[in-house]
């Protein structure tokens, strides 16, 4: 039987897991690494901690399987996206990695527009100058580190730097590619307008691949590290937005997915290449060779949730631990005793900014409503429907644009939660549903790994492999008094933008 690895580099640790050619699961596994904060609002990584965790991930998962290298035939990859990785000519990593969460280039992504023109960007690369993207990344460089800039020959995202320590190869998918700023989604190439215009050098940019394309193989140094066989094909795979689609089926129009991970992602399959005029929706290069998605984001979904258990729940988290289940069981349950609406309370759930609709690393969370009544079920409760109302923000977006969608794919660690996936139908109006397959990123980077290998198309292969397991129709009853909620909670970010900015100045300042 032959297996495929599949590898998901995330910001707070790799995974990797071998999948059969029937797609079946065979094991999985995981390693940390750390994650760095020099500055307030700075977010880097070493990449070479990706990599020592992505070598002992394979070595462990292999032994876990009892699979034997020689039976994996092919590798794909996932990976945070945006994250600006520079290295030099010897190919040596310059300094440490930004990443997607990096907040610091605010005043690069307005020159970046005023430079080229922000209708001329969003018709180029279907996006807003963001401070997550790259190109800004690169710009603060230039401007705040000249002699790291000068030493840099080559620019990568973090995945493909885990992938060039594989195979020796140079190489990045248009779907990841997306996320740079410096792609022209529309034609899936690199665009020549927007690299000249910010005077980045061409040759620091790789060669470009679909996601189930092979970019190299397993070099046979790397294959006596790991245990893996000299010569395996390495697929381009794809950013973790456009792998973890694939793993739950989000391969064909009317389907979308939510991903309920730190941040919140909605994602919408394209068959055309379309751009919001506004470019409040990011619109970005598929996984699926030839096709397109469109895709909003919101910075703290999960990450809101997990804040308020950090430093709210330190009773549930006791009990939790003390009967060995998950604290996050005890929250929902708890919030599920409140009443919808949560008795007139709101949460605003901008606690790292925003990104969808509202692009503004100043944006700044906050409870809307509270009065003496109010416990921490209330709250609780509160949390989860800002959360979900935050995710509508970029449904209503997507309806707008003509796409009509016929339910929503959940994954991620909100996803477990019946009361969670039963809110997201009552407050967006679709049916939910989860899917066998539930190791997001990692999965979709090893059907592209099979499709490669196999030369089989990814949607034929998602039509075989993933199934429909739970489905969650949204309560008519609860649609309506939700609807007016969410109409008060659109409202709150234009009303409280200015307070939000002057209170993000003071503290800075202090």
């Amino acid at each position: 039987m032959a297996y495929f690895l599949g590898i998901d580099l995330g910001t707070s640790a790799v995974k990797c897991i071998l999948v059969n050619d029937q797609g079946e699961v065979k094991a999985s596994h995981s390693e940390e690494y750390p994650f760095l904060q020099p500055q307030p609002g700075w977010a880097e990584q070493h990449p070479e901690d990706w990599w020592t965790g992505t070598a002992s991930c394979i070595t462990a998962l292999l032994k876990k399987a009892a699979v034997e290298g020689e039976e994996v035939a092919g590798i794909g990859l996932s990976g945070q996206m945006h994250g600006s990785v520079f290295l030099n000519a010897d190919l040596q990593v310059v300094r440490p990695a930004l990443l997607w969460c990096d907040q610091r280039t605010a005043a690069e992504c307005e020159w970046i527009e005023q430079t080229v023109g922000i209708e001329e960007l969003g018709r180029l690369t279907g996006n807003k100058a963001l401070t997550g993207f790259t190109a800004p990344k690169i710009i603060w460089l230039r401007n705040h580190e000249p002699e790291h800039y000068a030493q840099t020959a080559h620019l990568m995202l973090p995945k493909d730097y885990v992938r060039l320590q594989l195979t020796g190869a140079f190489g990045m998918d248009v779907a990841d590619a997306s996320g740079t700023l410096l792609l022209d989604v529309a034609h899936r190439e690199w665009s020549q307008t927007v690299v000249q215009r910010l005077g980045i050098p061409m040759e620091w940019l790789p060669p470009l691949f679909e996601s189930n394309e092979i970019a190299g193989y397993l070099l046979p140094a790397i294959a006596e590290l790991t245990g893996l066989k000299a010569g395996t094909p390495v697929v381009a795979g794809g950013g973790d937005q456009a792998c973890g689609a694939v793993g739950v089926g989000v391969v064909k129009q009317g389907i979308a997915s939510v991903a309920l991970g730190t941040s919140g992602v909605v994602f919408v399959h394209d068959d055309t290449y379309q751009m919001d005029p506004e470019c409040r929706l990011h619109s970005f290069c598929h996984g699926v060779p030839g096709k397109w998605h469109r895709m909003g984001v919101m910075l703290a979904a999960g990450g809101s949730f997990q804040w308020w258990k950090n430093h709210f729940a330190f009773e549930e988290q006791q009990i939790a631990d003390a009967e060995g289940r998950d604290v996050y069981e005890y929250l929902t349950a708890l919030a599920e005793t409140a009443p919808l609406g949560s008795e007139g309370l709101l949460f605003l759930p901008y606690l790292t900014g925003e990104r969808t609709p509202h692009p503004d690393p100043k944006a700044r969370g906050g409870f809307i409503g509270l009065n003496m009544r109010h416990t921490k079920a209330h709250m609780t409760r509160s949390v989860l429907e800002g959360i979900t109302f935050g995710l509508r923000d970029s449904l209503e977006l997507i309806k707008a644009s003509g796409i009509q969608i016929t339910e929503l794919r959940v994954s991620g660690g909100g996803a477990r939660s019946l009361f969670w996936r039963q809110l997201i139908a009552d407050i967006c109006g679709y049916p939910v549903v989860t899917v066998n397959s539930t190791d997001g990123p990692a999965y979709g980077a090893a059907v592209m790994a099979a499709s490669g290998v196999l030369k089989e198309d990814i949607s034929e292969l998602c039509e075989r492999w993933i199934e429909v397991v739970e489905r969650v129709e949204p309560n008519h009853e609860h649609q309506a008094p939700y609807d007016e909620y969410y109409e008060i909670y659109r409202t709150l970010y234009p009303t409280l933008k200015s307070a939000m900015h002057q209170l993000n100045d003071l503290a800075v300042l202090q």
